[in-house]
């Protein structure tokens, strides 16, 4: 079994990226990515300070709107809008979920899509699905197809099953992988007989929110497997998958924490400083 370690693979690319920005930096351009959180999620406030120190150590300048609950969708949607024009910004991020008076579907969309670095904006979801190049992709697939790539882990032919159907995860990581030229399996919560999907696959990728959903006899010999979860259970971090056991028959797989996580953040800084690029469209 070998370890698809994201924490180590995110490292290099982000010490990659402090050369990207110096360069734009060389060229008058200061990379900047604005987050914006809205109430108090703890979760929530961990990510956004996260995010922030990592655009820290990159050298990526960072703007952190931190807003009380009960602001208005209205209020949130003129700081976007102000946002959207000022220039200097390249990156514009609303931290999920949304306090629920807030429609998130609306906020998404009125994100300025050359700056929608979540990937979460009609423009940039149409994009992927029509397999065109430009715009931006979601982070967390985007980071799990890196991971696949660094450990050269091949897609094309591959049988691959998709446990989960968010738009953040689930959706765009099958039409990742359709486009990569893998056969795409895609179950959820309805799926009658999940273990009949599993068994057979060459890939497995679960971000379905259940702690220890994929067990050892779900899976072949040799699978490899990527663990999108994130549970907290008795104060510990742990994924979707039985580790401990799975980890005995599978060829590949991710940890949690230190998998796709860090992944997800390095993704958000690429795609950053992709949009800064864009700025003077080197």
């Amino acid at each position: 079994m070998t370890l698809l370690d994201g924490k180590k693979l995110s490292s290099q690319i982000r010490e990659n990226l402090k050369d990207e920005v110096l360069k734009l930096k060389n060229k008058g351009i200061e990379p900047c990515l604005a987050v914006i959180l809205v109430g108090e999620d703890s979760a929530s406030a961990t990510y956004v300070s996260s995010k922030a120190k990592a655009c820290e150590q990159c050298g990526i300048k960072s703007l952190v709107y931190r807003l009380d609950t009960n602001t208005t969708q209205n209020e949130l949607l003129a700081l976007i809008n102000t946002l959207n024009h000022d220039d200097s910004v390249d990156g514009i991020l609303v931290q999920l979920p949304l306090p629920k008076h807030i429609n998130k579907d609306i906020i998404l969309e009125s994100i300025n899509f050359n700056k929608d670095v979540d990937g979460f904006h009609p423009f940039n979801v149409g994009n992927l699905s029509l397999n065109l190049k430009g715009g931006f992709l979601p982070c967390t697939p985007l980071g799990v197809m890196k991971i696949l790539d660094f450990y050269d882990i091949k897609l094309k032919g591959a049988d691959v099953v998709v446990i989960g159907t968010s738009n953040i995860v689930g959706r765009p990581m099958a039409t990742m992988l359709l486009n990569a030229d893998a056969s795409v399996s895609i179950c959820h919560i309805y799926t009658k007989d999940l273990k009949a999907y599993t068994k057979n696959a060459d890939i497995v990728i679960v971000a379905a929110g259940c702690p220890k959903l994929i067990k050892e006899d779900m899976i072949k010999e040799g699978a490899v497997i990527i663990d999108v979860g994130i549970n907290r259970v008795d104060g510990k971090i742990i994924g979707d998958v039985d580790f401990e056991n799975v980890s005995k028959k599978a060829s590949f797989i991710t940890p949690v924490p230190g998998g796709v996580g860090p992944m997800t953040i390095a993704m958000l800084l690429e795609n950053t400083i992709k949009s800064a690029k864009n700025r003077i469209q080197l």
